[in-house]
Formats: structure tokens, C-alpha cells, sequence
């Protein structure tokens, strides 16, 4: 399909119209299309998909809970007295209430303020005031109906899915299995990181980013700026586009994996092509980069994780973190970051990693940059709407790969965001 001159002088299509059959160029209106955006949710957030909602750290105990999000729907994870992980929809079977307005706790079950309607952990309805009428001088008033029954009216119970201590859910029960919905190449990248020891917590961080949600399933898809955007990588030798790598993608190319290893020089030798580059830039305090090699590693010093469309799981050098993105209409969403560690870290393995994190997070010296150009690109869309983005490094194909000078990975991600929108 092309995009008409008629779009350039103001009358914008209804349709998202793409100029070919490919996915290198993205029509800007896949940004700024409240309707499509709903479409979106429905099609990989609501149905036929895995989506993140936390760790099971989080919820250790029986009775603790976490509130987070599936798209744009609340959704609670809680621990129950059998140890099993639920997760039921923040809505009140009785008046649809968000009942839930702690972000973390421990409770024995869940009330809703609005009229006292009770649930179990689990979400089974348990107590309705009222339920049989208040008797007033012989005479009982009012009342559920006679047909009424408790175990019709409980909260909407989704689909769990747990490994290596992270839990996923879906509202569509007919899904696949999670392994099945990674596949093998990605699945195996997970386990490398999740391996089965017990998660520790270490800490949060949660900014709100003006822009689409799918950039930033596009930013860590995209090996093309990491080493021209962010300084601080190339300057420290963490991400070069030099750098022994590789990319991966499912069968589907939904979800990537960008792999890495940093090389042995540190710092560049070759020509950067990155203006703000400085040689001599030192840290004030070394320990910042005190990179101890892990075992678990098995060579790659970074491995970044998308799992589309809610997750990205993030391995660089010593620091490790889930980054969840919260979809907030066409044009914000919030990012939410859980860093953690392993319950056999080391007093100094746990440091090292905490000082490591402060690359990533709102104010992170990498991550800020991120933030600010997705604000950045979601204006220019928005002033533009019949344009479109250009994806061509690398070609217009779609595969794997064993450098990072490509945008394949964006291009793998339209293919199948096409596949599903245009069924």
C-alpha cells in the first residue's frame, strides 16, 4: 500500500496504510492512533498472550500481594496459604470498583470499600452484606435474590504461568504454554538468567515516559543506538558496535535477544562516530565498574531480553532487572524496573550490582537518554502523522544475525505486530 498526497496536505486516512508489504518502513500513525492503540490491547495484551506481572520475591509469604498491571488493566498477585500464585482482576464483581489501592502488602483476603463484598486470595467470592435481608419487626427486607450463588460472582481469575521464580499471566486460558510462547531460542536465554536459584529483591524505580509503549520494545530491539546515543556505553567499552555479538529471534519475531561481550580493550580503539566521545573520561570512583565475570554468563557480558509485548529482562554486566512496560493510551506509559539479585549473592556481589544499576532507571547515566528521545519521537509523530520511520540498516529483511550494525529486530517485531493487527 502507499500513503496518498492527499495525506501530506492534511486529510489523514482512517486506515493505517503502509507504503509496501515489508516492515522497514513504520507508518507514524502505528504511534498516534488512539483506536489502534485499543486494538493493540485487545489483540496482544488480552488474548493469545503471555504478558509479566512480577517476581515471586515479591509475594514470598502467604497473604502478600502486589498490585501491577496487564496492559491497561489493573491485576493483583497474591500468594495463597498452599503457596500457590494467583492473579485476579482488580475489579469488583458487585460494582466493578478497583478495590485495590496498595501497591504492596499482606492481607488475609480482599475486601472492597465500596460495599464490603469479601474474596478469598484466590478471588473466590466469600461474604455479601446484607445477602439475606435485614429482618425489621418480623419482616426481612430486602436481600440477594433467591437463585443468587456465591460461587458465580467471584473476581475474574486469569491464567498463571511461573519459571525460574517470575510470574506471568493471561486472560485468555486457551493460551499456550509459556514455553511454547517464548520458543526454544528465547526460552533458553531465559533459563540462562533464571536458573532455577531464589530471587532477592533489591530495589524499584518507575518513571512515566510520554510515548508509545511499543518504542520501548523498539529501543531494546535496536542495537543501532546504543553505541552512538549513550555516551557513557561506548566511553567504557560496555556496548561497542564493535563488540562480539549476536541476535536472535523466536519463530514469530515477537520476541529478541540482543547478545554481547564486551571486549577485553575496555575502552575504543577504533574510530567511535560518536562526537561527544572523550578517551581520557575516567571515574571518579572505580568501584562503579568493578565487573566480577559470573559463571552463569557462559561468555556474554550483556543479554537484552524482550518478550513482547510486556517485559524486557535485562542482563548487563553484573546488574539484572525486569523493566515492565504499562501501557497509559497511545501516548504514555509507565516503565517500571525490579532489580533483584540471587539469595547466594555475596554481601559484595550485592553492592557490586546495586552500584551497577544505576546505569538503568530514570536517572540511570544510560537510561535517561532513552526516556528523553522516545519524548522526543512521539512529538515529531504526532506533528506528522501521515509520515513514517525508517528501519533499513541491515537491509529490509527479517533475520538473525551475528553483528549488531542492523535494525532487523524492529523490523522482525512489525512483521508479526502486522500478522496480528491486519487478521
Amino acid at each position: 500500500m502507499t500513503i496518498s498526497t492527499a495525506t501530506a496536505s492534511g486529510t489523514f486516512p482512517k486506515e493505517l496504510q503502509w507504503e509496501s508489504d515489508g516492515t522497514s518502513r513504520i507508518p507514524f500513525m502505528a504511534y498516534t492512533g488512539e483506536e489502534l492503540h485499543k486494538k493493540e490491547l485487545e489483540r496482544f495484551f488480552y488474548k493469545n498472550h503471555w504478558c509479566y506481572v512480577g517476581l515471586e520475591a515479591e509475594i514470598p509469604n502467604h497473604g502478600d500481594f502486589k498490585r501491577t498491571v496487564i496492559g491497561e488493566r489493573s491485576v493483583i498477585m497474591a500468594r495463597g496459604g498452599d503457596g500457590e500464585i494467583n492473579v485476579v482482576e482488580n475489579v469488583c464483581a458487585h460494582r466493578g470498583m478497583q478495590f485495590c489501592r496498595e501497591r504492596h502488602g499482606n492481607k488475609k483476603g480482599f475486601v472492597c470499600p465500596y460495599h464490603q463484598w469479601g474474596y478469598n486470595l484466590k478471588g473466590d467470592l466469600l461474604g455479601v452484606p446484607f445477602r439475606r435481608g435485614v429482618r425489621v419487626d418480623g419482616k426481612v427486607n430486602g436481600g440477594m435474590p433467591e437463585d443468587f450463588k456465591t460461587a458465580d460472582h467471584g473476581l475474574n481469575k486469569l491464567k498463571v504461568a511461573t519459571r525460574g521464580g517470575v510470574v506471568f499471566a493471561s486472560f485468555d486460558h486457551d493460551i499456550e504454554s509459556l514455553e511454547d510462547f517464548m520458543g526454544p531460542t528465547i526460552l533458553g536465554y531465559f533459563d540462562r538468567l533464571f536458573d532455577g536459584r531464589k530471587l532477592t529483591i533489591l530495589g524499584y524505580n518507575r518513571q512515566r515516559i510520554p510515548g508509545n509503549w511499543k518504542l520501548m520494545q523498539e529501543n531494546i530491539k535496536d542495537p543501532y543506538h546504543p553505541g552512538l546515543l549513550h555516551t557513557w556505553f561506548v566511553t567504557f567499552g560496555l556496548w561497542r558496535a564493535d563488540n562480539k555479538s549476536e541476535l536472535k529471534m523466536d519463530a514469530h519475531h515477537r520476541h529478541a535477544a540482543m547478545i554481547s561481550t564486551r571486549g577485553s580493550a575496555g575502552k575504543s580503539e577504533q574510530v567511535t562516530q560518536v562526537s561527544s566521545f572523550k578517551e581520557s573520561m575516567e571515574l571518579n570512583d572505580p568501584r562503579f565498574l568493578d565487573i566480577v565475570p559470573e559463571p552463569w554468563w557462559g561468555g556474554p557480558t550483556a543479554v537484552m531480553m524482550t518478550l513482547f509485548p510486556s517485559v524486557i529482562l535485562q542482563q548487563q554486566v553484573n546488574s539484572v532487572s525486569t523493566r515492565h512496560i504499562q501501557p497509559l493510551g497511545h501516548g504514555k506509559f509507565d516503565f517500571v524496573w525490579t532489580h533483584f539479585g540471587f539469595e547466594d549473592d555475596t554481601p559484595e556481589m550485592t553492592q557490586r550490582r546495586l552500584r551497577q544499576s544505576n546505569l538503568f532507571g530514570p536517572a540511570g547515566f544510560v537510561s535517561a537518554d532513552d526516556g528523553e528521545v522516545i519524548e522526543f519521537s512521539q512529538q515529531g509523530f504526532e506533528q506528522k502523522p501521515f509520515h513514517r520511520t525508517l528501519a533499513e540498516l541491515g537491509g529490509r529483511g527479517v533475520e538473525d544475525t551475528d553483528h549488531m550494525v542492523t535494525e532487523t529486530l524492529i523490523r522482525g517485531m512489525y512483521e508479526y505486530w502486522r500478522k496480528v493487527m491486519e487478521a
